[in-house]
């Protein structure tokens, strides 16, 4: 591990003045990635920031308006908060498959974010919640859609010295429901060969979906969301035949790779049968 200074200031202010020196200055939640990627040479530092002491990253609570998720939130908070609130069940499910117990208890929903990596758990269930990312720098304040908030495999837009505050989930309306389901090769503690996050508001006078929000992982450079499965959903009642055309158009979206966990074309089926379990699982729920 190369050698580098270490602060851990107690306040925003005090952090973003050290994120602005001049060097290589890595931000630091959870650490449970910057700290591995630090060992085995994969990142440099001069500085390291370490977060977890700054009150305005650790908000989490529930407004009128939606979800406030401070950066440096453990996934063990996200998952306990959101559990003890139906309107995210798909988080609630998410935040709890990063890593083991032991890795949730430290790593940060903002952390799984910034990390960016394709197969990340968590980011599918915050994009079917149209999460906006709110960022910070010693020049000011910034509002991203988390759509356009991943460049690449481990890319983000942030700028030199901007780090991510909090993560905004506004409050879904009635009668929405939402479900997440990954694939492993083991039982836990691995990374998803594919992830499939659904959301769906339904009217329940017709039984109608008005609403349709599919995201994907591990099955392209970026999250992505499934566009025209998305629209093919939306104003129609939902039966066997319409969720297989859904999943359908959901492999549509994919731009996936053949590597030592799955070919391309296992992962493209993986995305077939997850995003009819999820929207079948979205269904029970309503039901």
């Amino acid at each position: 591990m190369p050698n580098f200074d270490y602060e851990a200031p107690t306040s925003l202010a005090s952090a973003l003045e050290l994120l602005a020196r001049p060097g290589e200055i890595s931000p630091m939640a959870g650490g449970t990635d910057v700290i591995d990627q630090l060992k085995n040479n994969r990142r440099n530092a001069d500085l390291v920031v370490d977060l977890k002491r700054i009150p305005d990253l650790l908000v989490l609570e529930s407004n009128g308006s939606g979800l406030r998720i401070g950066s440096a939130v453990s996934c063990t908070e996200v998952h306990n908060f959101t559990a003890e609130n139906g309107n995210y069940s798909a988080l609630a499910e998410s935040s709890e498959l990063v890593g083991s117990v032991h890795i949730q208890n430290r790593a940060s929903i903002g952390g799984n974010v910034c990390n960016a990596a394709p197969s990340a758990d968590t980011i599918p269930s915050l994009l079917i919640h149209e999460a906006v990312a709110h960022t910070a720098s010693a020049s000011g304040e910034r509002e991203i859609p988390l759509i356009d908030f991943f460049a690449g495999p481990g890319q983000t837009v942030l700028q030199k010295g901007e780090i991510l505050k909090e993560l905004g989930v506004p409050t879904p309306s009635a009668n929405t429901t939402s479900a997440y389901l990954r694939f492993i090769p083991r039982n836990e503690m691995d990374i998803a060969v594919a992830g499939v996050g659904s959301l769906i508001e339904v009217d329940p006078s017709s039984d109608v979906v008005t609403k349709a929000r599919i995201a994907l992982a591990s099955v392209a450079p970026t999250p992505v969301r499934a566009y025209a499965a998305e629209e093919f959903l939306e104003g129609k009642n939902i039966d066997v035949e319409v969720i297989a055309k859904t999943a359908d158009l959901a492999v549509e979206a994919t731009i996936p790779i053949t590597d030592v966990r799955g070919s391309a074309e296992y992962r493209k089926e993986l995305i077939k049968v997850l995003t009819k379990r999820t929207l079948n699982i979205c269904l029970e729920r309503l039901a």
